[in-house]
């Protein structure tokens, strides 16, 4: 499994040195967009519009925008110096909480935990005294540029490290248009959904369900794929110097050739004159 961050996990004076590894992946099928003339990749590229100039890494620079049009810049360098300032490569543990205390909306995503080096001891300390007290870790991290929250918790045997969005990240459900403020229902309309719901209710087993639409998606690939209705992206043409050289060498022999075939007969007429008059 892939190692996507090396640091440490530290609450009071324990010190656990970890890997972190992608507990998900996304399986969504990519499909690239072509030309349908000639089926070659879109390329896109960064072009200014004003300077209708294509643009290198080193030809931009950050900004955030103040007002429309108006930007505050923000070098890379300085980028880099503040990354630096909040990033210690250590996951610091600054609270236990119960884990039924986050709603849903707050989780991000999910990370494995696996000890590196000299700390498959400690490792174990914190896994076992995670699931005898029944809490998870409350922490703060530096990834990508930016301070994540986390809960740390174990899964399967695994200390697991889920980022979680800060309060001012989760947008207010009060915001959310239409919704009624009032039930207007009537006991037996009540009586019968919650009869419903029983009537539906089983235990959460994931493995029953698929992603239908990826699915039907690869087989009609597939479809096509054995069905040979294939295309192939037309190459560039490009032209060499070589092939220009030869082209101008070749004009030129033929702008000279009707030239050379006028002046030959007149050398020998003027020949045979001088012999006559001798």
């Amino acid at each position: 499994m892939h190692t996507i961050w090396k640091g440490s996990i530290s609450f009071g004076l324990v010190n656990i040195p970890i890997k972190l590894h992608a507990a998900t992946e996304d399986k969504d099928i990519s499909l690239r967009t072509l030309h349908k003339k000639c089926h070659t990749p879109i390329k896109y590229e960064k072009v200014c519009p004003v300077c209708e100039e294509e643009l290198k890494s080193e030809d931009m620079v950050k900004g955030y925008e103040i007002t429309k049009g108006k930007f505050v810049v923000i070098d890379q360098q300085e980028l880099e110096e503040l990354k630096k300032q909040n990033e210690e490569k250590a996951v610091e543990i600054i609270d236990f909480i119960k884990i039924n205390e986050i709603d849903p909306i707050y989780f991000n995503r999910s990370y494995f935990m696996s000890p590196n080096e000299g700390g498959s001891k400690a490792y174990s300390l914190l896994r076992t005294a995670l699931n005898e007290s029944e809490k998870v870790g409350l922490a703060k991290i530096m990834m990508r540029s930016k301070e994540q929250l986390a809960v740390i918790r174990v899964y399967e045997n695994t200390l697991l490290m889920e980022t979680i969005h800060y309060p001012d990240e989760v947008r207010k459900a009060a915001d959310v248009p239409n919704v009624p403020v009032e039930n207007e229902l009537t006991k037996k309309e009540l009586d019968t959904a919650i009869l419903l719901i029983d009537q539906l209710t089983t235990p959460f087993v994931p493995e029953k369900f698929e992603d239908e639409y990826r699915k039907h998606l690869m087989e009609l690939i597939e479809s096509k794929r054995h069905g040979k209705n294939l295309v192939t992206a037309k190459e560039k043409e490009t032209k060499t110097n070589v092939t220009d050289l030869m082209a101008a060498l070749q004009a030129s022999i033929d702008r000279t050739k009707p030239s050379t075939e006028k002046k030959e007969p007149a050398k020998r007429r003027k020949t045979i004159t001088k012999k006559k008059a001798q």
